[in-house]
């Protein structure tokens, strides 16, 4: 006969690994609201839940709140990205469903360990339903070729999930409304290098608005992953004295990922 007591502490055992492992995942949920200090504590300054990554930030987008995704259990692999497919189902959270062919998710290895992020889907990518496929995204695969990769081995996916009409720049409202689903493919995938591709993707994975000249080479964090924001392939087909700039970027991620033991 089984004892109760025994079975109580063994469930809890079990119960202390499942939130110690979420834990070190960051999908533990923390509140927004901030603890009530101690009378004898100073108030601490709204700014100080900041990320600052430089000494002057400029931020666009407000400070993205303490964990990715924090819906329930997070599904991670292909499972998780099937059920948030799913989820955004013939989306028509924003104006740019109007004109869309399809919805744009992603494409790659569930499990990466290299991510990359680009802006929104041109006219191939719309016609196909799969990011970067047309001229710029020939190159894209030519890029993570030379960093030792198979397209199929990364994940590959944009911020916003619809082609912009003439494919204009994403506008604020469209990037507030597709930006949840980018944070839960991050949350899901679990990528331990992110490579921001272009101005959209840099600012927004980075929080601040300086010019992707100047931030592309500098490593910056989006909820402790390590971002290496570069230039866009089709940046680099208009300018190709720029391919220097971007390979040196690509070479400090190989470093990056050796580090690590990826590679």
């Amino acid at each position: 006969m089984s004892d109760p007591r025994q079975e109580l502490r063994d469930l809890t055992a079990s119960f202390r690994t499942h939130l110690e492992t979420r834990g070190r995942s960051g999908l533990i949920g923390v509140s927004l609201r901030p603890s009530p200090a101690p009378a004898s504590a100073a108030p601490v300054p709204a700014t100080a839940a900041a990320i600052v990554v430089d000494s002057d930030p400029q931020r666009p987008y407000p400070t993205p709140p303490p964990v990715l995704y924090d819906e329930g259990q997070v599904l991670h692999s292909g499972r998780g990205l099937n059920a948030l497919h799913g989820e955004i189902g013939d989306c028509q959270r924003c104006k740019l469903a109007k004109g869309r062919r399809h919805i744009v998710f992603g494409v790659g290895n569930p499990d990466a360990n290299l991510m990359f992020v680009g802006e929104a889907p041109g006219a191939d990518e719309d016609a196909q339903g799969e990011p970067f496929v047309g001229a710029a995204g020939q190159l894209l695969t030519k890029m993570i070729k030379a960093m030792g990769y198979e397209r199929s081995e990364v994940y590959i996916c944009n911020i916003i999930k619809c082609r912009p009409p003439q494919n204009r720049n994403p506008e604020p409202d469209e990037i507030a409304a597709c930006e949840q689903f980018l944070r839960k493919q991050i949350a899901i995938v679990q990528p331990r290098v992110i490579v921001a591709l272009g101005k959209f993707a840099a600012q927004f994975l980075c929080g601040e608005t300086t010019p992707i000249t100047r931030l592309r080479g500098n490593l910056r964090t989006f909820h402790e992953i390590p971002v290496m924001p570069t230039y866009h392939p089709a940046f680099l087909l208009r300018d190709e004295s720029r391919k220097g700039e971007a390979w040196a970027d690509l070479k400090q991620v190989m470093g990056m990922l050796k580090n690590l033991g990826l590679r």
